[in-house]
Formats: structure tokens, sequence, C-alpha cells
């Protein structure tokens, strides 16, 4: 074999190797979870409007099935949020996707509680569960951060 033959050879084997070797970087870049992030499950949202809490129905949360969530809303002074319009939307924002569910209020508790249903995370990693909250006080929204 000649010298050029051998050098393209060798090439061939770089390749793939390094291309692996960026994909590993990357697949452990993207399971990062910042060691800053604010895992709370009670925030005030954006614009100071409602204090909301979300509270898991399994522990720990599980990866791979669908479960449910209880959403309370208050007013800043705690009074309970009754009837407001809640839609829920989430992802992984490393890797630019969302849920693979479509989780929906399902019902009212009473008292600014509120059940989610249909929540579901395919993989480990950092999450966030956005709240659109529209109430008596207006519309606002709270982003929740999940390390799972």
């Amino acid at each position: 074999m000649s010298k050029s033959a051998r050098k393209w050879l060798h090439l061939l084997w770089i390749v793939p190797v390094g291309g692996l070797a960026v994909g590993a970087v990357m697949a452990a870049k993207m399971m990062y979870v910042p060691a800053d992030l604010d895992l709370s499950l009670s925030r005030t949202t954006e614009s100071g409007l409602y204090v909301s809490s979300l509270e898991p129905g399994i522990s720990p949360v599980a990866i791979g099935s669908i479960h449910s969530w209880t959403v309370e809303v208050t007013t800043p002074d705690g009074t309970p949020v009754e009837d407001a319009v809640i839609s829920v939307a989430g992802g992984m924002p490393q890797h630019g996707h969302g849920l693979p569910t479509s989780p929906q209020v399902t019902q009212s508790l009473g008292e600014g509680r509120y059940l989610v249903e249909g929540v579901k995370f395919n993989m480990p990693g950092w999450w966030t569960l956005t709240l659109s909250i529209d109430g008596s006080s207006g519309s606002d929204e709270a982003t929740f951060n999940l390390s799972l």
C-alpha cells in the first residue's frame, strides 16, 4: 500500500472517531444541570400578580410515565385565586424541545388549587414548566425549573 493510500485510510478512521467524541461531549453538555438553578416549586409570577406553587402527584417524579400535578395560585397577600384559566407549557431548554405531552388543567380543586394532568418527562435532565395564569388580577406567567 502506498504512503498516500495509508494517509487516506488513517483519515477515514479519524473522522468517525472524532465525530463520536464530539457527539459524546455535546450529549454530556445537554444533560448538564446548572448548579445555580432555582429549583423551588413556589414562586411569584413575572409581573408579581400571583404566587404560584407546583406539587407533583408522585415522588420521586418518574421519567417516562404520565402523571398529575397540583397547581396553587394565590394573590401576593395569600388570597386563593378562584376561576383562573391556567395553561401549562414546558420543555428542555438545553435541547430546544417541548414536553412530549400537552398537560391540561382538568379541574378546580377549590381554594386556588387546580389539577394538571398529562405531564410526562421522557428523559433525565433540566426541564421547565411554565404556568400561564389568567385570573382576577390579570394575566401573568411563572416558570419552574426541574432537575430530573
